[in-house]
């Protein structure tokens, strides 16, 4: 209760105003009302005096006044220069538009390839195309090697599906949007992220701890948001081709069109395929399943900078086919028998959205924006002669205004969201289907002193049919103690419902019988997760020897109120039931990026986790989770040439730290693990040749050190008796990968 009431008394902030001795103000680009981001760099100064001011980062300036200064001029390179007339001292806040009548200017500003803003009140980060070009990210699960704030593994020993990980918890936890639209949810939880070609992801944006309001109840340890490229902004043609030695190859093509000055649309293709068979460990089974996958999405969009509309339409659909299992397994003579072991997985998805937006063209700080998505998700599957089919229809809207309160220091957004999911699950022969259905308000209040404070507070009042009516505030503050400084905070909460299956499917190739504590909840028999997340982070950027720098120190606790825990100590079963008890996240993270020489890079990290869980066995760390991770990243590339013709080089390092494994001491002998795994070390690199700004070719390979994890599926000799199991991986199954591939493109 005293949370819920601290979180009240800081939406209710006073809201002050200073006494001025300068004159405040924001820069916008009237050419981007959708994001109504400021201008940085742009030059203010009194009219016919020396007297001016340069823009920040967020497009604010400070400047100092005199009653006798009435005309305040605004230039910018390839804008029109405005002056403007000042009648008072209320900050300002002033769209520029771009010059049609100058001759077209390029200007190349080389921006970091991850971006660490000290002016963002949350905890947020932004990696570029630029980094995500440095390792072959076929996918979005592929695409934060080179990130050390996320931890990726394999969810199995089968389907060669990478899962993400971010302060100790797996992806569930985490609220992962595309465009600011909840996406990798319910049925999509285990392959999702597979399901988004890493070419058409333009940035990511992450968050650390308790997210925005806004996009729903669900976040509990951060926010993932994929920026897809946008039509106006792509190239008119790319193409990337993809081929690795393990068997996989990808085609990605792009083609935009311009229609008119307002429409221009998008075609995005891709395919994948592995038709090749390799069994490197000789266990009789597949080291990664073979797979094919068509993914075709097409974009609209509309821009009227003009008078203050943006939109986006989107319609995609895929289809995505694994087969795994022994060497010898034949679907059409093997499925549902006991002559092979073998599993399918068939996955359609169609799904469409719909953006909105409008920004007040005399009123630049106040808009409007509408979200719309509808997905429907099926997944028919078989993992030897268990049965798992599951049909997800998911609808989403959410409709929001933002303003300011006084000025522009104060702002806020409003709105209303519903959602609703109806799932069609069927376990063997068990029908789980349900219907959740959920309606909210939000409000987030930011104050900014446009100096060295700012605080974002939100609430929402959700109620849904199964989880109740509830409230969920978070909060973010931030301050600047001192120059290139800056401290953040943050606490929020989180509930949601477990899809305890889709999120666990690597249970059904095994052996493990299934069993759920029913305590009369409304899903699964369960109660919904609940879970409060506090977090400090200090950002400190620096210049030693004349080569710039940053250090990050992040601390972030998860503790859950409820949780779904999953019970993998009993080696000849799984079982779910509600926490009894504690279940404590901790995660501690120091990275430290520099300038090492001019293009040569580096980003150094250190992490440690004490993730801490209430079995019924006893109180045990979270099983497959290491306890530490150092890694390193060091990137390289030459001066680039008038036709952006240059090398790139990057070199990615992993220690990972020993593991705890569930328990197998019931086991015979030959079926039994250690308590602990090893250490291991992971090298990936990549070389790439720029050849013109049109065309480049990249070779790499994963996991140069070739490590491979022994026996990762036990029992593979018996795969139908009572010790079968394939899900508990460690270390990489495959050992060394080398790939190749390029690039074209038509701007």
């Amino acid at each position: 209760m005293k949370k819920y009431i601290f979180s009240s008394l800081i939406l209710l902030f006073p809201l002050f105003i200073s006494a001025q001795t300068n004159l405040k103000g924001m820069i916008m680009d009237k050419q981007n009302p959708e994001n109504n981001l400021g201008v940085a760099g742009a030059t203010v100064n009194w009219l016919n005096t020396s007297i001016g001011a340069i823009t920040n980062e967020k497009g604010w300036f400070t400047i100092p006044y005199k009653k006798e200064y009435k005309k305040l001029v605004v230039s910018y390179i390839g804008y029109k220069t405005d002056t403007i007339t000042i009648t008072s001292l209320n900050p300002i806040h002033h769209f520029i538009t771009s010059e049609s009548d100058l001759e077209e200017i390029t200007i190349r500003a080389k921006r970091d390839a991850v971006q660490k803003s000290l002016f963002a009140t949350a905890n947020t980060f932004t990696v570029n195309n630029d980094e995500l070009l440095k390792a072959a990210c076929c996918n979005l699960a592929e695409s934060f090697e080179t990130n050390p704030s996320i931890d990726v593994s394999f969810s199995d020993a089968l389907t060669g599906t990478r899962q993400i990980q971010m302060l100790g918890l797996k992806s569930p936890y985490l609220q992962i949007m595309q465009e600011n639209i909840p996406s990798i949810r319910g049925a999509a939880q285990a392959f999702g992220l597979t399901f988004t070609p890493g070419t058409w992801v333009e940035s990511i944006q992450i968050t650390k701890g308790a997210g925005s309001v806004v996009n729903g109840f669900e976040s509990i340890s951060g926010q993932i948001n994929a920026e897809l490229v946008k039509p106006f902004s792509d190239n008119k043609f790319f193409l990337n081709a993809y081929s690795s030695l393990n068997g996989r190859l990808e085609l990605n093509t792009h083609f935009n069109e311009k229609i008119s000055e307002k429409w221009q649309t998008g075609l995005y293709i891709h395919g994948n395929y592995r038709g090749e068979k390799f069994d490197k460990n000789n266990d009789n089974f597949l080291d990664a399943p073979l797979a094919n996958q068509i993914n075709v999405m097409n974009r609209w969009q509309y821009t009227d900078a003009q008078n203050g509309w943006v939109s986006f339409l989107n319609v995609r659909f895929l289809n995505d086919e694994k087969q795994t299992g022994e060497l010898n397994f034949n679907p059409e003579t093997d499925k549902g028998t006991t002559n092979a072991w073998g599993s399918e997985i068939d996955t359609k998805r169609f799904e469409t959205s719909a953006k909105l937006g409008y920004v007040f063209p005399e009123l630049p700080f106040q808009s409007f924006g509408l979200q719309l998505a509808y997905s429907n998700h099926q997944q028919d599957s078989y993992f030897g002669l268990n049965v798992y089919d599951i049909k997800h229809e998911s609808f989403y809207s959410n409709l929001l205004f933002n303003s300011i309160i006084g000025d522009t220091r104060n702002k806020f957004k409003t709105g209303i969201n519903f959602t609703y999911d109806k799932f069609n699950e069927l376990v063997n022969t068990t029908d789980y289907s349900r219907k959740e259905k959920s309606l909210g308000a939000f409000f987030e209040y930011a104050f900014d002193n446009l100096d060295n404070f700012s605080l974002t507070a939100g609430i929402r009042v959700d109620t849904h049919n199964l989880l109740g009516t509830f409230i969920t505030p978070r909060i973010h503050v931030r301050y600047v103690p001192w120059e290139k400084g800056v401290f953040r905070a943050s606490a929020g909460r989180g509930k949601r419902s477990a899809n305890i299956f889709a999120e666990n499917q690597q249970i059904f190739a095994s052996s493990r019988q299934i069993n759920i504590d029913n305590v009369g909840g409304n899903i699964y028999g369960l109660n919904p997760e609940i879970a409060w997340n506090y977090g400090v982070s200090y950002l400190q950027k620096f210049n030693l020897f004349d080569k710039k720098g940053d250090i990050t120190f992040d601390f972030y606790r998860t503790d859950f109120s409820n949780q779904v825990v999953v019970d993998w100590e009993n080696p000849q079963e799984i079982s779910f039931y509600d926490l009894n008890g504690k279940s404590i996240a901790d995660s501690f993270q120091v990275e430290v990026n520099y300038e090492l020489a001019k293009n040569l890079n580096l980003r150094t990290a250190f992490k440690y986790f004490d993730i801490s869980t209430d079995y019924k066995s006893g109180s045990l760390q979270k099983p497959i989770q290491p306890n530490n991770r150092f890694f390193a990243n060091v990137s390289y590339e030459t001066e680039a040439k008038e036709n952006s013709a240059q090398w790139k080089f990057d070199v990615t390092f992993n220690n990972i730290g020993k593991q705890r494994l569930p328990n197998t001491a019931s086991n015979p002998s030959q079926y039994r693990l250690p308590e602990y795994s090893e250490r291991y070390s992971l090298l990936n690199s990549q070389i790439t040749k720029v050849f013109s700004n049109k065309f480049e070719v990249y070779v790499g390979a994963e996991n140069l050190t070739n490590v491979q994890q022994k026996n990762p599926i036990l029992a593979s000799d018996d795969p139908f008796g009572s010790n079968f199991d394939t899900t508990i991986v460690y270390s990489p199954i495959f050992g060394r990968a080398v790939y190749a591939g390029l690039r074209f493109k038509i701007k």
